[in-house]
């Protein structure tokens, strides 16, 4: 059965998409990956998939995720992680946010999963001096 398609204009999801990743780098967060699946996921558009630094950074990040998703109209539907918080979800329905200890994300491989997604480009924004 193929996914209904966001009721959003495409670019307001792809834009959320890079404003998430954005926030994940100016959160510390590394090695940040947004995936367009709209062609190959019935779940959603993009993944926004990072590393964090410990399970303390990951809830705080996800938490400011949240706040910056419910500025921009997105409210995150829902939020789980797995006991040990090595991993975070942040589902806004059209974008989910994957945050991983480190371990936890080579172990769990999205990427490999998600091979035949393209890559969506986008940069951090530059620092203020």
């Amino acid at each position: 059965m193929p996914r209904a398609k966001s009721k959003g204009k495409q670019g307001d999801t792809h834009d959320l998409a890079v404003a998430l990743g954005r926030a994940c780098a100016d959160l510390k967060c590394s090695d940040i990956l947004i995936l367009d699946v709209r062609e190959i996921s019935q779940v959603c558009d993009y993944l926004v998939i990072a590393s964090g630094t410990s399970a303390r950074q990951m809830r705080s990040v996800a938490e400011d995720l949240d706040k910056l998703g419910a500025a921009q109209g997105s409210a995150a539907w829902k939020r789980e992680s797995d006991s040990g918080y090595s991993w975070l979800v942040v589902d806004f329905v059209h974008v989910v946010v994957h945050l991983f200890e480190p371990m936890q994300r080579v172990f769990y491989d999205l990427e490999g999963l998600w091979s035949d997604a393209p890559r969506i480009s986008w940069s951090a924004r530059a620092a203020k001096h």
